[in-house]
């Protein structure tokens, strides 16, 4: 599954689909367990926290996307949940380096949005690992 997004876990092979999902879960791993606990610590807003992780997360979809790691259509409508919440947070920031501080509901809206997002990636995940277990090697003929 390598080349930018020619490959996806639609046409991939059993091999090529068991180490995307690896490498999907890895990178999903090293996101929860690495990087939001580093962002959380940062001295920043509560927007601004969010919002970096937000664009952080683009960032990642994108690459899911390129390396074709999962299945374009549920790729597409996670990185564009991600992109809304980044922009959502980055207005979110404008507002408040303007003075007005009265719009919580955007960095609300971009939350849930994050948190569908991730459920799509999880999403991701979970269809590959199916598709896998489907894709098992017929057993062979005793004998």
């Amino acid at each position: 599954m390598r080349g930018p997004a020619l490959h996806t876990a639609d046409e991939a092979s059993r091999r090529e689909l068991a180490g995307a999902s690896v490498r999907l879960l890895l990178s999903l791993l090293a996101l929860g367990l690495l990087l939001v606990p580093l962002v959380r610590e940062l001295p920043l807003g509560r927007t601004s926290r969010t919002g970096l992780l937000a664009w952080l997360l683009v960032g990642l979809g994108v690459y899911w996307l390129y390396a074709g790691l999962g299945y374009r259509a549920l790729l597409l409508v996670q990185l564009g949940m991600f992109s809304a919440a980044a922009t959502l947070l980055s207005v979110k920031a404008l507002f408040v380096g303007a003075g007005v501080r009265q719009f919580g509901l955007l960095r609300e809206a971009a939350r849930v949005l994050l948190i569908l997002g991730g459920i799509c990636a999880l999403a991701n995940l979970g269809a590959m690992v199916i598709a896998l277990l489907a894709r098992r090697s017929p057993a062979e003929p005793p004998g």
